[in-house]
């Protein structure tokens, strides 16, 4: 992907990567929150991506941390680890990308640290003189280094906590900027719940997860009085596993997601042609974006343009189902749901999945809503490698990421 830009121009990257670096007006058809480093809110692997993004309370994976870092007190293998790779926007361009690599051990009988890299590649831009000029060129980058550790506080209920420094690079060098790489450190905190249950006839595996991602300090890109929040993210969701018998289980899996950073500002009607309501707007963004990361958490809840109804706006939902035959092979259908008003991602996702023994390999596409969506044809592939099976509760076949055979 190429880009042609003068000197004094900010380049469109910055905007199209992180829109939140300056405080933006919003119209009331559209009011989308935006973020520095939003990537950091889109599952890495296959198998989240296949279930609608969903995934903390789904059975405990190398990916684990991810979604929620309570589970990893109730991983199934001494170590694993699981490279995952997307490339981006295939409509648009050839040469973005998603890569992530995650990894656990476990630490005594109830815990397990983790690590994963993050890195997302969004092309070569080539820069331009004022006189059209070649003036070098840059492959603008952001990445994410974290370290999780989980732990069981009984045999149904875990707990963890995730530290993550980030990185985004933009623009390098470039020579007609004031912009800068952002860095920032954040943390993630988690809770998990599960449970086998005989309802009836039927055994069940019930799993509920609640984790905030992300809780960190602002990223600074070119004006320090005007910082970048984080996506920090709230999320809560259920799992819920039925083994049919023997050889066949299906499991449901739902999210809720929200943003816990301040929504956009406008007056209702909006009119920018008005230059004193439009300085009023602007002024109002402006002080969100410079609340602190504490108190712009709290006002997440009540901030949003139409009051209690904005706020469901605001709410992403993600649902999924996954079925196992044999712990062997599985297949997965998914959804994920945002609000026409605040950013209008929906989008089905399918996915396949196989497990032999220590190995195992999942892979999933998207299909969007519209296919000018430039998410469409989007693919992501993920390996996964288990070593030192611990529980004698799961069947030798499920290698990662498969809820076991529930006991009788």
């Amino acid at each position: 992907m190429t880009f042609f830009r003068s000197l004094g121009f900010v380049p469109g990257l910055m905007l199209l990567a992180a829109p939140a670096a300056l405080a933006q007006l919003a119209t009331p058809e559209l009011h989308t929150i935006t973020t520095a480093v939003p990537i950091l809110t889109l599952s890495p692997d296959a198998r989240g991506a296949a279930l609608g993004d969903a995934g903390v309370a789904t059975s405990p994976d190398a990916n684990a941390a991810f979604y929620n870092p309570g589970k990893l007190g109730f991983v199934d293998y001494k170590y694993a680890f699981s490279p995952s790779y997307s490339p981006w926007l295939r409509q648009i361009t050839d040469d973005m990308s998603l890569s992530h690599l995650a990894g656990y051990g476990k630490v005594g009988e109830r815990g397990a640290l983790a690590g994963s890299l993050t890195y997302f590649s969004l092309g070569q831009i080539d820069y331009r003189t004022g006189n059209n000029l070649p003036n070098g060129s840059f492959n603008p980058k952001e990445y994410a280094v974290s370290v999780s550790y989980g732990q069981k506080l009984g045999e149904s209920f875990g707990v963890g906590i995730t530290a993550r420094y980030i990185r985004s690079n933009l623009v390098g060098n470039y020579s007609g900027n004031d912009a800068q790489a952002g860095n920032s450190f954040a943390a993630d905190l988690g809770a998990y719940y599960t449970k086998d249950a005989s309802i009836g006839a039927g055994l069940y595996n019930l799993a509920f997860g609640l984790a905030i991602s992300n809780l960190g300090n602002k990223m600074v890109y070119n004006d320090p009085n005007n910082p970048s929040f984080l996506p920090t993210q709230l999320r809560l969701g259920t799992a819920i596993t039925r083994e049919i018998d023997q050889y066949n289980k299906i499991t449901f899996a739902f999210d809720a997601t929200k943003l816990l950073v301040p929504s956009p500002y406008y007056e209702d009607p909006y009119n920018p042609a008005n230059t004193t309501q439009a300085q009023r707007v602007q002024q109002i963004n402006i002080e969100r974006q410079q609340s602190g990361i504490v108190t712009a958490i709290f006002d997440s809840f009540h901030d949003a343009p139409g009051g209690f109804h904005g706020e469901l706006q605001e709410i992403n939902l993600h649902g999924g189902l996954e079925y196992w035959y044999n712990n062997i092979i599985a297949g997965r259908v998914g959804y994920f749901y945002e609000n026409p008003h605040t950013g209008a991602r929906q989008y089905l996702s399918f996915g396949l999945g196989a497990r032999l023994s220590a190995f195992g390999v999942d892979g999933t596409y998207l299909v969007p809503n519209s296919q000018a969506n430039p998410l469409a044809q989007t693919i992501r592939v993920s390996l996964h490698f288990n070593l030192n099976k611990l529980s004698d509760a799961f069947d030798e076949k499920g290698a990662g990421g498969t809820q076991g055979t529930l006991p009788n």
